[in-house]
């Protein structure tokens, strides 16, 4: 017999990874939520740090936000997210609207105000949101585009964890992030407003998570709705939850309908007892293969950001998708009335038109108008259902400029409200401007300045009550009879063109499944690639819809510019052959990356849709 102990079993090596040292945070606008103190790279050396490149006009990014708030919470000691704010539209590079999203969006880290896009430029990357995660000794180990990487994030961070708990790199401690000071207002960045047959308002309290009802003079509180916590629950008026509630919409039965944005849910209000129940959504968002129709507790939504009573139905603006779905009260159902998830703008019949950000609708007896705010688009439904663009041109050009609609320019429109001659006042938020477009003339004209991030507005008589979301306020206007001059300004998006060569191009979209998981191939293939262009002639082949996440595109030389729509999807499932039934997940993400044609330019473009571009990254060890 042998009595000598049996010898330990050693741990398991660190897997080796591609690293690539950190660039420095570097951002003009500074930083927030860190009690005024400048941070550093070496600030965060021995936690894992995340970077979040956001911008607060994106739902994708809002999406990421709630994904992370899990994640942060359970590795609060070692783990740190850094929000990196770039912004994609002129108003986001102002300093004091990034404070207040980070507040409205309730962000619980540090963010870097970064309008120049210098820090995104550092990392290279290319789309909204990206995370980055960095090691303790500084160096970046994984790249995410788009959302839905939370599971594999947390595998990641947890990998990290031990590896440098073992290693002895690993520094545990609280946090940088320093809450700012609330603020006493009745209303904090109020969304959606609703005139109640009463005669009061009923407005959505967003940051607050509540409603709130308004005397006739729009300032005195007659009730709250709502806990004020973020939720899901029915109940009476204190027990009830919302989380970030926007639109509203009056129901013929008297009740209101309630679009409970970060839910992924409709809600009612009786408003005779304060009663809150879910009419739709189950609480999960909608991913890619989720149910598109059905009894509406039973089929998941995504992010409903408005709601209008059209035709017999409730039409949702469903932003986290790019559709438009309706809510038959009748029968208890929704399903998707318009849009393909593919973002931009396209219009025609309902099933081929292509949306950015749905977030404002407004109805007449022939047209469901809608506020399309990532192409800083009017657009509007007809009863047949074909798709209509009033004002708008697609995703990258945006501005102030008033006269014909072909060439009137709009900022991140908001919401839209029906006026009585059957033009239509258009909330132009990120030109803190309420606008106005008449079909019957075509022009577009404005009425009010110097609002601040208007969202929504209602008709009171001859007055107009608008939503200042940023003064958080209702604001009552006399509707103007002659439209207010502005100067006409014109921008593009603030994001540099890449440079690429003329003719062949190889693209290739980077996936390389999290730890412990595959590529999902149960039921064929687990990868879409989804390509096409602004204009359509730059691309001369590649474009269309294909399973390979590679593909060579050729560019037509004779256009010297343009945007490469490109849309990827990977499923991949936990590795384990003993689960009948193993979880799986999406990955997805949407480019649209600005192009500039130029001899020497590069001849392949690299998207990361997770992991690491092992091309531009070998192993390292410091």
């Amino acid at each position: 017999m042998n009595d000598a102990a049996p010898a330990p079993t050693p741990a398991p090596a660190p897997r080796k990874r591609a690293r690539v040292r950190a660039p420095e945070l570097v951002g003009k606008g500074g930083w927030i939520n860190t009690g005024g103190k400048d941070l550093k790279l070496a600030d965060f050396r021995g936690r894992t740090l995340i970077l979040d490149f956001w911008t607060f006009c994106c739902i994708n990014c809002l999406h990421v936000l709630d994904e992370l708030r899990e994640l942060e919470e359970k590795h609060r000691d070692t783990l740190v997210v850094i929000g990196v704010h770039s912004p994609k539209f002129v108003h986001e590079a102002e300093h004091q609207a990034v404070v207040d999203a980070v507040e409205r969006y309730g962000v619980a880290h540090p963010v870097l105000d970064d309008p120049d896009l210098a820090t995104w430029k550092q990392y290279a990357v290319r789309a909204w949101p990206t995370l980055v995660v960095i090691d303790p000794e500084g160096y970046v180990v994984a790249q995410h585009a788009g959302e839905g990487h939370a599971h594999a994030i947390e595998r990641l961070v947890e990998e990290l964890e031990a590896e440098h708990a073992a290693k002895g790199t690993l520094r545990r401690g609280d946090g940088p992030y320093v809450p700012p000071e609330p603020e006493p207002t009745t209303l904090r960045f109020p969304g959606k407003a609703l005139l109640l047959p009463s005669g009061n308002f009923l407005v959505s309290d967003t940051t607050r998570h509540q409603l709130v009802e308004l005397a006739e003079d729009a300032e005195t509180v007659v009730r709250r709705l709502g806990s004020g916590t973020r939720g899901l629950a029915d109940g009476g008026p204190q027990e009830a939850a919302f989380n970030e509630p926007q639109g509203l919409a009056l129901l013929d039965d008297g009740s209101v309908v309630v679009a409970d944005t970060v839910n992924h849910a409709l809600r009612r209000l009786d408003l005779a007892t304060g009663e809150v129940t879910t009419l739709a959504g189950t609480g999960r968002q909608w991913w890619q293969g989720s149910a598109t129709s059905g009894p509406a507790r039973e089929v998941d939504l995504s992010s409903p950001w408005d709601v209008a009573l059209f035709g017999g139905k409730v039409w949702i603006a469903m932003a986290g998708v790019h559709q438009l779905w309706t809510y038959d009260p009748a029968t208890g159902t929704v399903a998707v009335a318009a849009g393909t998830t593919n973002e931009g703008l396209v219009d025609g019949p309902g099933a081929e038109a292509w949306f950015a950000q749905p977030s404002g609708l407004a109805a007449t007896a022939g047209r469901l108008w809608l506020a399309d705010s990532e192409t800083s688009a009017l657009r509007w439904v007809d009863p047949d259902g074909q798709v209509h663009t009033a004002v708008g041109t697609g995703l990258f050009d945006f501005g102030h400029r008033d006269g014909a609609a072909d060439q009137a320019l709009l900022q991140h429109p908001l919401g839209v409200t029906a006026l009585p001659d059957g033009s239509v006042a258009v909330a132009d938020t990120y030109n803190h401007a309420l606008r106005r477009y008449d079909p019957a003339t075509g022009e577009v004209t404005t009425l009010a300045t110097d609002l601040r991030e208007p969202s929504d507005a209602v008709l009171v008589g001859e007055d107009i009550v608008v939503v200042e979301s940023a003064r958080h306020r209702l604001t009552r206007l006399r509707l103007p009879e002659e439209a207010v001059r502005v100067e006409s300004v014109a921008h593009r998006t603030r994001r540099a063109a890449t440079e690429v060569a003329p003719g062949r191009l190889s693209l290739d979209v980077i996936f390389q499944a999290p730890t412990g998981q595959k590529l999902d191939t149960r039921y064929g293939p687990s990868t879409r690639l989804l390509v096409s262009s602004t204009p359509p002639e730059l691309l001369l082949k590649g474009a269309g819809a294909d399973t390979d996440l590679s593909r060579e595109l050729e560019l037509d030389p004779a256009v010297p510019e343009g945007v490469l729509h490109v849309s990827a999807m990977a499923a991949s499932c936990d590795d384990d052959p003993a689960n009948e039934y193993p979880a799986c997940h999406v990955h997805q993400q949407d480019w649209g990356v600005p192009v500039r044609l130029t001899e020497g330019g590069a001849d392949r473009l690299p998207l990361v849709l997770a992991g690491m571009d092992e091309r531009e990254a070998a192993p390292q060890t410091p």
